[in-house]
């Protein structure tokens, strides 16, 4: 009965987290899961804290991150965007729309996706609110560039961590392999969301959006975040983890704005979601547990039987299962269950390549298919905003999709 337990467990806790019954938060579902599965004997003690500690870097790659946008956050400096790009726009709300974008594409790739879903959002809809522009096509760009660009870097999607772990392709590799994929789901994904939205984007917006002037601390801040993001570079381009130096620079980065402004760093610790942490690591566990059933060595199994038909098939094959997956339970789970797999079926790369855009970028499909489009509707619904189910499954199906065949399209290409 342990397999079933297991699967049974896993099954239940994927759908608590995403649909949340009872409103509690995500981590709490996650870690009663991994107790059930080590409480009940079917994951040994010793196993939940090998899945625990394998982990370890992308704890330390989160808790930097959510540092950084936290700061950010109270600092100022995301409205401060977003009300630059407002004045930019000049009226224009196809104008002010690409900029919305452009800045999404900014801090997904340097900053991870969720800090798009967590923290551009909300300065995207106080701005929008005072430039009476259309609010959805500006809330649908925040919520399609976070997983569009989320694999234009290493850092800018913790999948990326998951997926890889400690394989990750040094920086020039990554480029190689992703950088003609990421600009092409980049521009599709602008093209068609653009085009699906022409309508309430061609009236005129207000050119009169009063600017919050920068101040010193969201100035060192801004400071904080671009040494980061070059010193993030230099390890990946190094083949060094990213945890460790993620995690560094955002403490410096929390102490240096502490120390200009002569305050306590509590707040800004108390203002981040730590929960992310201990739902990372109850996921870890359930894996583990998985693997244990025989489930991941069974999908190997079937992997390389797929390989076996041909490389280009197998590629197709994996991308269309991460997509479909994820967006059912939730890509962060599928990203782990697919590494695994990956790991013992050791395919080519540009087969486990394929796996991690279908990872990234397929949760663009429905709005349960990522933790930051989950963070994302979370916030509209607490500023007011709605965006149903289908009606997000109706505009991604119409966006993702040729995103997603191009990117593999052209990853293929680059053999």
């Amino acid at each position: 009965m342990t397999p079933w337990l297991v699967w049974a467990t896993t099954a239940a806790t994927v759908v608590c987290v995403v649909t949340r019954p009872g409103r509690l938060p995500e981590w709490v579902y996650a870690v009663a899961g991994a107790l059930v599965v080590a409480l009940s004997g079917a994951l040994p003690w010793a196993g939940v804290g090998h899945a625990v500690g394998e982990g370890l870097d992308v704890y330390l790659f989160l808790a930097g991150m959510l540092l950084l946008s936290e700061l950010a956050r109270r600092e100022g400096l995301f409205d401060w965007v977003a009300q630059l790009a407002a004045q930019h726009a000049r009226g224009s709300g196809r104008r002010l729309f690409a900029l919305v974008f452009a800045t999404g594409v900014v801090v997904t790739t340097f900053l991870s996706n969720d800090a798009t879903a967590v923290v551009l959002t909300p300065a995207v809809i106080a701005v929008a609110r005072k430039a009476r522009a259309p609010m959805l096509p500006l809330l649908f760009a925040c919520a399609f560039v976070a997983n569009a660009a989320s694999f234009v870097l290493p850092i800018s999607n913790p999948a990326n961590l998951v997926m890889f772990g400690t394989h990750m392709p040094p920086l020039p590799q990554w480029l190689a392999r992703f950088g003609l994929p990421s600009l092409a789901a980049i521009l599709l994904t602008y093209a068609v969301l653009a085009w699906s939205q022409r309508r309430a984007l061609a009236g005129a917006v207000s050119a009169e959006v009063p600017m919050t002037p920068i101040n010193a601390h969201a100035r060192l801040t801004l400071f904080a975040l671009a040494a980061t993001a070059l010193v993030l570079m230099l390890a990946s381009w190094q083949d060094w983890s990213l945890g460790w130096p993620t995690a560094v620079m955002a403490a410096l980065a929390v102490l240096a704005v502490s120390l200009r402004g002569r305050s306590a760093p509590w707040p800004v610790l108390a203002g981040v979601n730590w929960g992310v942490l201990p739902l990372v690591a109850g996921l870890f566990v359930l894996v583990e547990a998985l693997r244990q059933t025989g489930l991941v060595a069974t999908l190997a199994g079937l992997l390389r039987d797929q390989l076996q038909a041909g490389t280009v098939q197998a590629t197709w094959v994996v991308a269309a299962a991460t997509t479909v997956a994820g967006n059912v339970a939730n890509n962060l789970p599928v990203g782990l269950l697919t590494s695994a797999t990956l790991a013992q079926a050791a395919p080519p790369e540009v087969v486990r390549d394929a796996a991690l855009i279908g990872v990234d970028l397929g949760p663009n499909i429905a709005v349960s298919g990522s933790l930051a489009t989950l963070l994302w509707l979370s916030i509209l619904r607490r500023e007011g905003e709605h965006v149903g189910f289908f009606q997000f499954l109706r505009l991604g199906l119409v966006v993702t999709l040729p995103a997603l065949a191009a990117a593999i399209a052209l990853r293929l290409a680059l053999g």
